[in-house]
């Protein structure tokens, strides 16, 4: 199981954080400060795997971000970095080449994303068409509901003259 996730950058500000176990915000922002701690200052060459308090955390370094994943002391870590890199690649393709400004500017579809690969800390989806599909129906859905906003104020706008 999938405890959390964290999206850190190299300067150590956090993009995106996803709580599976029940942590107080006191413990998240602890956890927060020693993992990124540990992992902004482990060299390049080092494994990917780091155990904590019982725990492994998982990371992996696309460009300037580290994505890192805690799981249980017997889960598999290859799987991990394969959930991972999963979701870069769908990342990826639905921003086309993810940076770290799209994860600023557009955070709540990397949570809509996330959410579709993980539900509960389990790995669910591992259709990449499956999601950037559903991505697309939701994108579309919203336009809809902007362009039904727009003309509803532009209505609301012609009886008030």
């Amino acid at each position: 199981m999938i405890h959390f996730v964290l999206l850190i950058s190299r300067q150590g500000k956090v993009r995106l954080t996803k709580w599976y176990s029940p942590y107080s915000q006191k413990d998240r922002a602890k956890v927060i400060r020693e993992l990124s701690a540990i992992i902004l200052n482990r060299g390049p060459r080092l494994c990917n795997f780091v155990e904590w308090k019982g725990f492994k955390v998982v990371y992996r370094r696309y460009a300037g971000l580290y994505f890192c994943m805690c799981i249980d002391e017997n889960d598999n870590e290859l799987e991990v970095l394969d959930i991972i890199h999963h979701y870069v690649e769908i990342l990826d393709r639905y921003f086309g080449s993810v940076c770290e400004l799209d994860l600023i500017f557009n955070f709540h579809k990397a949570y809509y994303i996330l959410d579709e690969i993980l539900i509960a800390g389990e790995f669910q989806e591992s259709s990449k068409r499956s999601v950037i599909r559903l991505m697309s129906a939701h994108d579309s859905m919203v336009e809809m509901a902007k362009e039904q906003a727009s003309s509803i104020g532009n209505m609301i706008a012609q009886v008030t003259k």
